[in-house]
């Protein structure tokens, strides 16, 4: 695992040991990073399961002003702190040990051009972490959310957010949302 371009280029990451931890494939991270290339200079980003930091730290090494990591796990915490002074992004990187509804409580008033979901797959808790997203309203008024997820999860949209696009890479799936406009 290595950050792909920027500052940080080519700069090895470490794994989060165990098996708890998926981190996103270079196939999917480049697509992303493709999906946001034109929003990510001086972008506010958070990556709210963020395992091993290795979507915040690409962010910030192409240009993002400020990431905030989140993880519950401790391992992962303390992997994602490593990484990102491996990387040297540390300064403009904020990480909290915390579960996604705690962080988001935690971060209400301010606001992200960019929001990565990638909890694990199945079950109900990226709608769970969409909801909550909403409800927070953290969301800057033109930034973009994107969803990783199974290509065979459902994605219910909250009201307030549309579904932009989606790509599917074989078993895995991404969905950008924004907020809704009078278009939609």
């Amino acid at each position: 695992m290595r950050v792909i371009s920027g500052s940080a280029r080519g700069r090895a990451l470490e794994a989060v040991p165990g098996k708890d931890t998926r981190p996103t494939t270079d196939k999917v991270k480049e697509s992303v990073f493709n999906i946001l290339q034109f929003r990510l200079y001086g972008a506010s980003m958070l990556d709210l399961f963020a395992g091993t930091g290795q979507m915040g730290i690409e962010a910030l090494s192409r240009g993002a002003a400020r990431a905030v990591f989140v993880d519950h796990a401790p391992k992962a915490v303390s992997v994602i702190r490593r990484n990102a002074e491996a990387a040297h992004v540390h300064d403009r990187a904020e990480i909290l040990h915390l579960t996604y509804q705690q962080a988001l409580q935690k971060l209400a008033g301010q606001t992200f051009d960019v929001v990565f979901l990638d909890p694990p797959y199945g079950g109900e808790l990226l709608n769970s972490a969409l909801k909550a997203v909403e409800s927070f309203d953290i969301l800057s008024s033109d930034g973009i959310i994107i969803c990783e997820s199974s290509a065979t999860d459902t994605i219910i949209c909250p009201d307030t957010f549309a579904v932009r696009k989606t790509y599917r890479y074989g078993t895995i799936c991404l969905t950008a949302l924004g907020r809704r406009s009078q278009n939609d």
